[in-house]
């Protein structure tokens, strides 16, 4: 199982703002914390800030924040909405005709569990979890 380099991404903005709760970040510092794509960063935000999670202001002195408390982001979700909703195999996707063994294959059902699992296991965990210690983080992302 892996997720999407997206999912990663959008982790890791919303970790950057946890740590920066008191002040507006940019994309271009968190690109640079990170040592990621300016580009990148900003199709996740444009997909948080749509979500809600994240607030945008605009203008001279602007940047990006959370919306919500750390304790309030659920991992789980998060994911969810930044994978998307494809199927994790094309065999469980709405087209029966995709996989000629469909019908009798055991496939499905074990890989469905398992992220089943996962989700559930991201779902137990919130952004403040992530953050919780934030000394070795701060240390590493915001004193450049």
């Amino acid at each position: 199982m892996r997720l999407t380099t997206f999912s990663d991404y959008t982790l890791r903005v919303l970790m950057f703002l946890a740590l920066s709760r008191d002040r507006l970040a940019t994309i271009p510092e968190i690109a640079a914390a990170y040592d990621i794509s300016e580009n990148h960063l900003m199709k996740v935000v444009h997909q948080l800030a749509r979500a809600g999670v994240i607030e945008s202001v605009r203008g001279k002195g602007g940047g990006i924040r959370l919306a919500q408390a750390p304790e309030a982001i659920r991992l789980g979700a998060i994911v969810r909405g930044s994978e998307g909703g494809a199927p994790i195999v094309e065999c469980l996707s709405d087209d029966a005709a995709t996989c000629r063994i469909a019908p009798v294959c055991k496939l499905s059902a074990v890989l469905s569990r398992a992220f089943d699992a996962l989700y559930a296991t991201l779902d137990e965990y919130t952004l403040a979890d992530l953050v919780r210690k934030p000394r070795a983080l701060e240390t590493i992302l915001l004193r450049r």
